[in-house]
């Protein structure tokens, strides 16, 4: 795998982070891209470049790639992981917190993929993954902007596989369940910040307790490890639901009918009915 180029975002922390060494681990050569590019100094030592990249800036992701094409001349692997849980109830975040919501889990994603794939469609070969979640899948209380990126990442990436199969490009998708990083604190955080108080008390209190049971979370390293088996397949399969909950959440909000599934989801969370 020397010849192999990856490129992950959010790598700084959590999935991103340990999907860097898992794939550094298995012989590619990988690019870890953040905004705190000084978060990721430790990476160095197990051979991993760390690039600064925010994925709502054009001129940065654009010399982030321009870079790697430079230094490499091609990317195998694009891994697109940056994102962040933003929760509260409809009602109370602000348009401005959920178009960034958007500009990051989503638009930034592709603006990537965009970057990326006349390198890719050049050598005739590529993986994009794209990290979405079983939040992609289901819905929860006071996650509506949340899931609304996921769900939108899953639409996208559908419909991309159909467009770059014809260049020998793979198109994957990743979808965590309870998985131990910032992101559940973040989003209780942000949960707090608008729906704490007010019509809505009840219900953010009970979401954000249960965002932090980390009781209820798997390793980040299984990620890693899953998107690593992914990119090596000869034939990846097109969903990997993986971690605390994924697969079972996921399988019931398809068999069971609306209103079961959401009262099976107001129980776990704490909301009352």
């Amino acid at each position: 795998m020397a010849d192999k180029i990856a490129l992950v975002t959010g790598a700084s922390s959590g999935i991103g982070e340990a999907t860097a060494l898992e794939l550094a681990s298995a012989g590619y050569t990988v690019y870890a891209a953040a905004r705190r590019a000084a978060r990721m100094e430790h990476l160095k030592d197990s051979g991993i470049r760390p690039i600064s990249m925010d994925v709502t800036d054009e001129d940065s992701m654009r010399a982030g790639v321009d870079l790697i094409i430079a230094e490499e001349g091609r990317i195998d692997v694009l891994v697109n992981n940056a994102g962040y849980g933003s929760y509260g109830a409809l009602e109370d975040v602000p348009m401005d917190e959920a178009r960034y919501q958007f500009e990051v889990n989503v638009f930034g994603a592709a603006r990537l993929t965009q970057l990326v794939l006349p390198h890719m469609r050049a050598n005739r070969s590529g993986k994009i993954v794209n990290v979405t979640s079983m939040g992609g899948k289901i819905h929860t209380p006071l996650g509506a902007w949340y899931h609304a990126t996921k769900f939108a990442l899953e639409a996208i990436s559908d419909c991309l596989r159909l467009e770059v199969k014809p260049f020998g490009i793979d198109v994957i998708v990743i979808e965590p369940g309870g998985i131990r990083t910032e992101w559940a604190g973040i989003a209780a955080d942000k949960l707090r910040a608008v729906s704490a108080e007010g019509p809505y008390a009840t219900q953010g209190n009970a979401v954000a307790a249960s965002l932090n049971r980390e009781s209820r979370s798997s390793s980040p390293s299984l990620i890693g490890r899953t998107i690593t088996r992914a990119v090596r397949a000869s034939r990846p399969r097109t969903r990997y639901a993986v971690g605390f909950g994924a697969k079972p959440l996921i399988l019931m909000r398809g068999i069971l009918p609306d209103r079961t599934y959401d009262a099976l989801i107001r129980r776990a969370t704490g909301v009352p009915a």
